[in-house]
């Protein structure tokens, strides 16, 4: 992915009052990704006006609080960057938290991350805070009353898809002891660590991805396919393509590795 960018500017001082954040964050020199996923369709824009304030680079931006993050996160936008700070990339082997990111990114087809991220807490409330086993007695009347809710992406493909992937996740339960257990062995259990230096860098499948969407689909999931598969894993921390000069990186990379179950 990124593989059309040529410049990014960042912020090269920073900037204390709340005006002036608002003023550094408001600078569009083009059309802004909100997530890996989506960066790889975007293209510079032209021409360039200067600005005294921004440099180009080209693995990261340096945001007003003095911490260089991933290009696709957004400093306008305090959900975005908190969810790139606290969650993205981050190994995660929580079973109940995996599922929801794996019906999240199921939901995102066709639509930006932040639409989704926005969204969350209201998939949490009308989706009982996705329990799987709950999900997966959801009937016909119980989807008509869930395509009713604004707060939702109301896709009636995408809500029955998440009712089938919960049956389907729960067998995997049942089978492997664990989701994380099954997971996590597309990667040998431990995050693939990758070297994002230039936008050329960036990736939207792997051998890994294509080999975890097929089995899924083998196994009845839906909206799992390879591209959705990777996103998932950048999500929960089986790859961390967090470039190499963001903050997120060097502090993930500092925690014992954690593959979860062998």
């Amino acid at each position: 992915m990124f593989p059309t960018w040529e410049h990014v500017f960042i912020q090269t001082k920073p900037v204390p009052s709340s005006e002036r954040l608002q003023e550094a964050c408001s600078h569009r020199f083009f059309e802004v990704p909100t997530s890996p996923a989506e960066a790889g369709r975007i293209g510079t824009q032209g021409p360039f006006t200067h600005n005294p304030h921004v440099v180009e680079r080209i693995n990261g931006i340096m945001h007003p609080d003095g911490l260089v993050r991933c290009p696709w996160v957004d400093c306008s936008k305090p959900d975005h960057t908190a969810y790139h700070d606290r969650e993205w990339g981050t190994p995660l082997h929580d079973d109940r938290m995996l599922f929801e990111f794996l019906v999240l990114e199921g939901m995102q087809a066709g639509l930006s991350w932040y639409t989704v991220l926005r969204k969350r807490e209201n998939f949490r409330n009308a989706l009982d805070g996705f329990d799987p086993v709950l999900i997966a007695r959801y009937d016909d009347s119980r989807i008509e009353l869930l395509l009713q809710n604004p707060g939702i992406i109301r896709n009636r493909a995408k809500l029955r898809a998440a009712v089938t992937n919960a049956s389907a996740f729960l067998a995997v339960q049942e089978e492997f002891g664990s989701f994380d257990r099954y997971m996590w062995g597309f990667v040998d259990h431990q995050p693939i660590v990758s070297e994002i230096r230039t936008p050329a860098d960036y990736r939207a499948t792997s051998p890994e991805s294509d080999a975890m969407s097929r089995d899924l689909l083998s196994r009845g999931f839906r909206f799992v396919g390879s591209t959705i598969c990777y996103a998932h894993m950048q999500a929960t921390g089986m790859v961390n393509d967090h470039t190499v000069e963001c903050f997120r990186r060097a502090e993930i990379l500092a925690c014992p590795a954690s593959g979860g179950a062998g």
